[in-house]
C-alpha cells in the first residue's frame, strides 16, 4: 500500500493528516460554534417562545387611551399590577418595575447584564435571569447572585395616579 504522496505509512496503518487539513478541521469546528452563537443570541439567550411584542406607536396608543379614559398613552402598568415586595415584567419595553415597599415603585431594564437575556420572573425579592442564573435586587438593582458583572440600569419611571409612566 501507499499512499497519494509515496510517503510510507505510519505503523498504525493509517495515512498520515497533514496539519494544513488539522487546521481546517478546526477552523469548520469554530465557525460552527459561532454559528450556534449568533443563533442563541438571535433567540434571546435561548428563550424559547413568541418574539416580544412591538408597542403600539403613540398615535395608536393615545387613540386608546382617550377612547378607554383611563391610561396614559406611555403606561407601562397599573400601580395595581405591582405587586409589594414582587414586581412586573413589562414585554415588548424590556422594562421591570417593582415595588419593593408600600408605595415605592422602581424602574430598572429586563435585559440581564451578563449575556444580554431578557429577565424572566421576581420571587423571593429578586429579579431571576433564567440564562446562567443572575440574581438582581429588586430594591435597586444590583446583583445579588450569579454570574452578571453589574446591576440592572434603572429606567425612569413616574407614579400619575394609578399609572405607572416611563420617563
Amino acid at each position: 500500500m501507499s499512499n497519494s504522496q509515496d510517503e510510507p505509512l505510519p505503523a498504525c496503518g493509517h495515512p498520515r493528516h497533514s496539519r494544513r487539513a488539522l487546521l481546517a478541521g478546526a477552523g469548520v469546528a469554530g465557525i460552527a460554534v459561532l454559528a450556534g452563537c449568533t443563533t442563541y443570541d438571535a433567540n434571546n439567550g435561548g428563550i424559547a417562545g413568541p418574539p416580544p411584542s412591538q408597542p403600539a406607536s403613540s398615535s395608536q396608543a393615545a387613540a386608546g387611551a382617550s377612547a378607554a379614559g383611563a391610561a396614559p398613552a406611555n403606561e407601562l402598568a397599573a400601580t395595581a399590577d405591582v405587586p409589594v415586595g414582587g414586581g412586573k415584567i413589562i414585554s415588548g419595553v424590556n422594562v421591570v418595575v417593582t415595588q419593593p415597599v408600600a408605595g415605592t415603585f422602581k424602574g430598572f431594564s429586563a435585559v440581564c447584564t451578563h449575556q444580554g437575556c431578557i429577565v424572566a420572573t421576581i420571587a423571593n425579592g429578586t429579579i431571576d435571569c433564567p440564562c446562567h442564573g443572575s440574581k438582581f435586587s429588586i430594591k435597586d438593582g444590583s446583583v445579588v447572585g450569579g454570574p452578571a458583572p453589574s446591576p440592572l440600569p434603572t429606567v425612569a419611571i413616574t407614579v400619575q395616579g394609578t399609572s405607572i409612566i416611563k420617563g
